[in-house]
């Protein structure tokens, strides 16, 4: 199995504010829930009778939750608008990311690839802090999110490959946690019923809309960095819950 490794505590003196700081050492310390790592052996074991490291790396992928301070001091995380020629999800708004490759040694390395390769991030200015749980999307990806703080956000300079990404922007991280600007609706699912939230924001660049996969790992970062739960707890899980509790229990069955 593979495994979610935390990454090595890293020193914090060069990441600006004492605000910042104090959030990478909160970072360093947290540790995804063991039932998350139960949970995603079954999962990965589901995927085939005989699992193999290739597989598994198959079918794992990778994004950066990339957050910086902004004029006021406020927590920001950067995202991007995938290109309108993208063959899945044209148009939706996204973290910077994408599948693991053989050469990666390991998740962080994908989200940093990926976000090199997408928006001309330098990977030598983010120091990654750590990593969620994982999530899954609906093509049956494990998808894991890196966390990795910006210090010097003055000095990236956006390079855009057009083939991929169409727009890229930054929004508080603080909005995933608020009912402005938020709703969500009912879907069902293999006979289940659940939510998609959805945020819209609009800024100089334009009017976004964040929505699915995206949005339940940025309410996730949120809850994880902010300490507290979402003001908008709804009745249903969101499709995120809903697709592990199935898988689970389909693995368990199986």
């Amino acid at each position: 199995m593979a495994c979610i490794v935390p990454p090595p505590m890293c020193p914090t003196e060069d990441l600006g504010s004492e605000n910042f700081q104090r959030l990478a050492k909160q970072l360093q310390c947290y540790r995804p829930p063991k039932l998350i790592d139960e949970m995603e052996e079954n999962i990965e074991h589901g995927i085939t009778e005989e699992p193999s490291c290739v597989t598994i790396r198959e079918r794992r992928a990778a994004v950066l939750i990339c957050i910086f301070e902004g004029p006021e001091g406020e927590l920001r995380v950067i995202l991007t608008r995938r290109s309108m020629n993208l063959a899945s999800h044209p148009g939706d708004v996204a973290l910077p990311g994408g599948k693991m490759e053989e050469s990666d040694e390991d998740e962080s390395a994908t989200a940093l690839r990926e976000a090199m390769e997408e928006i001309g991030l330098n990977s030598s200015l983010v120091q990654v802090v750590a990593k969620l749980e994982f999530f899954l999307s609906q093509h049956s990806l494990t998808v894991i999110p890196v966390i990795g703080l910006v210090s010097r956000i003055e000095d990236f300079k956006p390079l855009l490959n057009t083939d991929e990404v169409d727009a890229i922007f930054d929004v508080p991280l603080e909005m995933f946690l608020k009912k402005e600007n938020h709703r969500f609706d009912e879907r069902e699912w293999k006979g289940c019923k659940y939510v998609v939230h959805h945020f819209e924001f609009e800024s100089e660049h334009g009017e976004f809309l964040i929505w699915g996969l995206t949005a339940s790992i940025l309410i996730r970062a949120a809850s994880v960095i902010y300490r507290q739960s979402p003001v908008f707890q709804a009745h249903l899980p969101d499709f995120q819950t809903l697709q592990k509790a199935l898988h689970g229990v389909n693995s368990n069955v199986a």
